[in-house]
Protein backbone atom coordinates (compact mmCIF):
# COMPACT_ATOMS: atom_id res chain seq x y z
CA UNK A 1 0.00 0.00 0.00
CA UNK A 2 1.02 3.61 -1.27
CA UNK A 3 1.16 5.78 1.89
CA UNK A 4 -1.39 8.61 1.24
CA UNK A 5 1.31 11.31 1.38
CA UNK A 6 3.30 9.56 -1.48
CA UNK A 7 -0.27 9.60 -3.38
CA UNK A 8 -0.96 13.51 -2.14
CA UNK A 9 2.85 14.62 -3.66
CA UNK A 10 2.63 13.11 -6.41
CA UNK A 11 -0.13 11.42 -7.94
CA UNK A 12 -1.18 14.70 -9.62
CA UNK A 13 -4.41 15.14 -11.81
CA UNK A 14 -4.09 14.00 -15.40
CA UNK A 15 -4.78 15.38 -18.32
CA UNK A 16 -6.85 13.58 -21.20
CA UNK A 17 -4.33 12.54 -24.24
CA UNK A 18 -3.90 15.34 -26.52
CA UNK A 19 -6.66 15.01 -29.65
CA UNK A 20 -5.53 14.94 -33.46
CA UNK A 21 -5.98 18.20 -34.63
CA UNK A 22 -4.91 20.19 -31.45
CA UNK A 23 -1.97 22.37 -30.73
CA UNK A 24 1.09 20.34 -29.83
CA UNK A 25 2.23 22.53 -26.49
CA UNK A 26 5.68 23.93 -26.23
CA UNK A 27 8.23 22.82 -24.06
CA UNK A 28 11.81 22.85 -23.43
CA UNK A 29 13.66 20.15 -21.88
CA UNK A 30 17.50 19.12 -21.05
CA UNK A 31 18.73 16.73 -24.09
CA UNK A 32 21.41 13.83 -23.79
CA UNK A 33 23.78 15.82 -25.55
CA UNK A 34 24.15 18.41 -22.60
CA UNK A 35 22.17 20.92 -23.66
CA UNK A 36 18.30 22.21 -24.02
CA UNK A 37 16.30 21.61 -26.77
CA UNK A 38 13.08 23.66 -27.70
CA UNK A 39 10.14 21.82 -29.49
CA UNK A 40 9.42 25.34 -31.44
CA UNK A 41 13.17 25.49 -32.60
CA UNK A 42 11.58 22.30 -34.95
CA UNK A 43 8.82 24.29 -36.41
CA UNK A 44 8.87 23.73 -40.25
CA UNK A 45 9.66 20.27 -39.84
CA UNK A 46 7.54 16.93 -39.01
CA UNK A 47 8.39 15.87 -35.68
CA UNK A 48 7.74 12.58 -34.13
CA UNK A 49 7.37 12.61 -30.08
CA UNK A 50 8.09 9.07 -28.68
CA UNK A 51 7.54 8.91 -24.99
CA UNK A 52 9.08 6.14 -23.48
CA UNK A 53 9.14 4.70 -19.65
CA UNK A 54 12.78 4.27 -18.39
CA UNK A 55 16.49 4.13 -19.66
CA UNK A 56 18.63 1.52 -19.69
CA UNK A 57 15.59 -1.00 -20.15
CA UNK A 58 15.12 -4.36 -22.64
CA UNK A 59 11.81 -2.74 -23.95
CA UNK A 60 12.51 1.13 -24.45
CA UNK A 61 16.13 0.04 -25.72
CA UNK A 62 14.84 -2.22 -28.41
CA UNK A 63 12.06 0.40 -28.96
CA UNK A 64 14.37 3.43 -29.25
CA UNK A 65 16.84 0.89 -32.03
CA UNK A 66 14.34 0.41 -33.97
CA UNK A 67 13.42 4.44 -34.31
CA UNK A 68 17.56 4.85 -34.86
CA UNK A 69 17.23 2.27 -37.32
CA UNK A 70 14.70 4.07 -39.10
CA UNK A 71 15.96 7.72 -38.61
CA UNK A 72 17.44 8.50 -42.08
CA UNK A 73 14.09 7.58 -43.82
CA UNK A 74 12.75 9.82 -41.40
CA UNK A 75 14.67 12.43 -41.94
CA UNK A 76 14.34 12.24 -45.81
CA UNK A 77 10.77 12.69 -44.98
CA UNK A 78 12.28 16.08 -43.23
CA UNK A 79 10.91 14.50 -39.31
CA UNK A 80 12.91 14.47 -36.75
CA UNK A 81 12.79 11.98 -34.10
CA UNK A 82 12.77 13.33 -30.29
CA UNK A 83 12.76 10.56 -27.59
CA UNK A 84 11.30 11.85 -24.09
CA UNK A 85 11.11 9.92 -20.70
CA UNK A 86 11.61 10.47 -17.29
CA UNK A 87 15.13 10.04 -16.21
CA UNK A 88 17.46 12.84 -15.74
CA UNK A 89 19.84 14.54 -18.15
CA UNK A 90 23.22 12.24 -17.31
CA UNK A 91 21.15 8.85 -17.29
CA UNK A 92 20.42 10.01 -20.47
CA UNK A 93 23.06 10.85 -21.92
CA UNK A 94 24.84 7.56 -20.60
CA UNK A 95 22.03 5.27 -22.23
CA UNK A 96 22.51 7.13 -25.78
CA UNK A 97 26.14 6.86 -25.45
CA UNK A 98 25.87 3.30 -24.64
CA UNK A 99 23.43 2.76 -27.33
CA UNK A 100 24.50 5.05 -30.51
CA UNK A 101 21.24 6.17 -31.06
CA UNK A 102 21.13 8.94 -33.40
CA UNK A 103 18.41 11.42 -32.07
CA UNK A 104 17.96 13.51 -28.81
CA UNK A 105 16.93 11.50 -25.38
CA UNK A 106 15.00 14.67 -23.50
CA UNK A 107 14.63 14.52 -19.94
CA UNK A 108 11.44 15.20 -18.63
CA UNK A 109 12.39 14.46 -14.88
CA UNK A 110 8.89 16.15 -13.33
CA UNK A 111 6.79 14.50 -15.79
CA UNK A 112 5.38 17.74 -16.88
CA UNK A 113 5.56 17.68 -20.49
CA UNK A 114 3.95 13.66 -20.37
CA UNK A 115 1.14 15.24 -18.42
CA UNK A 116 0.83 18.32 -21.19
CA UNK A 117 0.07 15.55 -23.54
CA UNK A 118 -1.77 13.15 -21.40
CA UNK A 119 0.87 10.44 -21.25
CA UNK A 120 1.22 10.57 -17.30
CA UNK A 121 -1.79 8.36 -16.48
CA UNK A 122 -2.88 5.41 -14.22
CA UNK A 123 -1.80 2.10 -15.08
CA UNK A 124 -2.25 -1.14 -13.40
CA UNK A 125 0.61 -3.47 -12.31
CA UNK A 126 1.54 -6.45 -9.55
CA UNK A 127 -1.78 -5.15 -8.22
CA UNK A 128 -1.33 -1.85 -7.46
CA UNK A 129 -3.02 1.20 -9.22
CA UNK A 130 -0.07 4.04 -10.14
CA UNK A 131 0.53 6.42 -12.11
CA UNK A 132 3.53 6.71 -14.72
CA UNK A 133 4.25 7.18 -18.54
CA UNK A 134 1.97 5.45 -20.96
CA UNK A 135 4.19 4.59 -24.12
CA UNK A 136 2.87 6.76 -26.73
CA UNK A 137 4.31 8.58 -30.07
CA UNK A 138 2.77 11.82 -31.48
CA UNK A 139 3.22 12.92 -34.99
CA UNK A 140 3.43 16.65 -34.83
CA UNK A 141 3.18 18.84 -38.68
CA UNK A 142 5.67 21.30 -39.66
CA UNK A 143 3.24 24.73 -38.08
CA UNK A 144 2.76 22.50 -34.66
CA UNK A 145 -0.66 20.71 -34.61
CA UNK A 146 -0.85 16.68 -33.39
CA UNK A 147 -1.55 14.93 -37.14
CA UNK A 148 -1.40 11.27 -35.30
CA UNK A 149 -1.21 9.90 -31.87
CA UNK A 150 -0.54 6.25 -31.23
CA UNK A 151 -1.30 5.17 -27.86
CA UNK A 152 -0.21 3.19 -25.63
CA UNK A 153 2.37 1.22 -28.44
CA UNK A 154 3.58 -1.93 -28.59
CA UNK A 155 7.49 -2.59 -30.32
CA UNK A 156 6.76 -5.00 -32.81
CA UNK A 157 6.85 -2.55 -36.00
CA UNK A 158 5.79 0.32 -34.30
CA UNK A 159 8.93 2.62 -35.53
CA UNK A 160 7.31 1.22 -39.15
CA UNK A 161 4.10 2.05 -38.25
CA UNK A 162 4.90 5.67 -37.60
CA UNK A 163 6.83 5.97 -40.92
CA UNK A 164 3.80 4.61 -42.98
CA UNK A 165 1.45 7.49 -41.29
CA UNK A 166 3.77 10.46 -41.63
CA UNK A 167 4.41 9.40 -45.24
CA UNK A 168 0.30 9.37 -45.68
CA UNK A 169 0.40 12.53 -44.21
CA UNK A 170 2.36 13.70 -46.63
CA UNK A 171 1.01 12.52 -49.27
CA UNK A 172 -2.17 14.92 -48.26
Amino acid sequence: MIPRWINDRFLSPVNPILATGSRAPAFTLPSSDGGKLRLTAHRGRWIILHFYVKDHTRFCERALNSFSRLNEEFESERAVVLAIGPCNQESHSRFASDCSFSFPLLSDHDNRVAQKYGVWREKRGNGHKFLGIVRTTIIVDPVGNVVRVFDNVRLKGHPEKVLTALRAELAK
